[in-house]
């Protein structure tokens, strides 16, 4: 086999291989046409794989006593006992208020020049016969003349303005040792073949939390906020595989 056909036998390989991944894709989105995107099933936060969360323990139920001439009602909370979230499994509202705007303008420009000339009056007494070795006539005290030019420039500019104004419950997912909360929420809304999808997890101080059982994204440490979406909307603002593939592996 020569070196051509083993060449065009993998290349061969490697299409059909990319248009055996592509079909398999191609036969789930097929399976789904004209069907909006199903919602994700309600799940335990911390049991997700994109976070690395322990279980989500409950708190140990309490024992309740009923007290049939009591006007107290047996599980309610107490009069005066804080209703803010504090514990494991507990609800509060996060409130997502971003109004980001960047600019920024850089420029760089870089700019290297070099010469180099040397002369050979005497080796040996050989110098006087570079005439012979040489195809043109040659000067001893310009022998070797190097030059080179370098030149560099780059500009960039970032004109960024963000507005996000939403709001999600989460859950207490976790308690640290020093106190601190750890919570997570997630919403999903369809709208036709369009599903929106918003994530936020972090870090919150129990002392943070409202009157209102509210805390704001500024409040959040170590924030993950994400709202996206999939659907038909989100296929069509994608590149297409190939040109992504495409993207990727060109090096130019």
């Amino acid at each position: 086999m020569t070196i051509q056909a083993s060449r065009t036998l993998r290349l061969a390989a490697l299409g059909a291989l990319a248009l055996s991944l592509a079909a398999c894709s191609a036969a789930d989105r097929l399976k789904n046409v004209g069907k909006a995107p199903d919602l994700t099933p309600i799940e335990n936060p911390a049991m997700r794989n994109e976070v690395q969360t322990v279980s989500l323990p409950m708190p140990q139920p309490e024992t309740v006593s009923y007290k049939p001439n009591s006007l107290w009602r047996s599980g309610a909370r107490g009069f005066f006992k804080d209703q803010r979230a504090a514990t494991v499994g507990d609800i509060l509202t996060v409130q997502i208020e971003i109004t980001d705007k960047a600019e920024i303008d850089n420029t760089t420009e870089r700019t290297r020049s070099n010469s180099e000339d040397a002369g050979l009056d005497n080796l040996f007494g050989y110098a006087q016969n570079l005439d012979r070795l040489l195809p043109d006539e040659v000067s001893n005290t310009d022998l070797v003349g190097l030059d080179s030019t370098s030149r560099s420039r780059g500009a960039g500019t970032v004109d960024r303005e963000e507005k996000v104004n939403l709001t999600v419950a989460a859950i207490v997912t976790q308690i640290l040792p020093n106190g601190n909360l750890v919570i997570q929420g997630k919403q999903e809304v369809r709208v036709n073949f369009e599903v929106r999808e918003l994530l936020v997890a972090g870090v919150i101080r129990p002392e943070d939390i409202s009157n209102q059982n509210t805390i704001k994204h500024t409040q959040i440490a170590e924030a993950r906020i994400s709202y996206g979406g999939r659907g038909q909307i989100t296929d069509v603002q994608q590149p297409r595989y190939g040109q992504q593939v495409f993207d990727i592996l060109m090096p130019f």
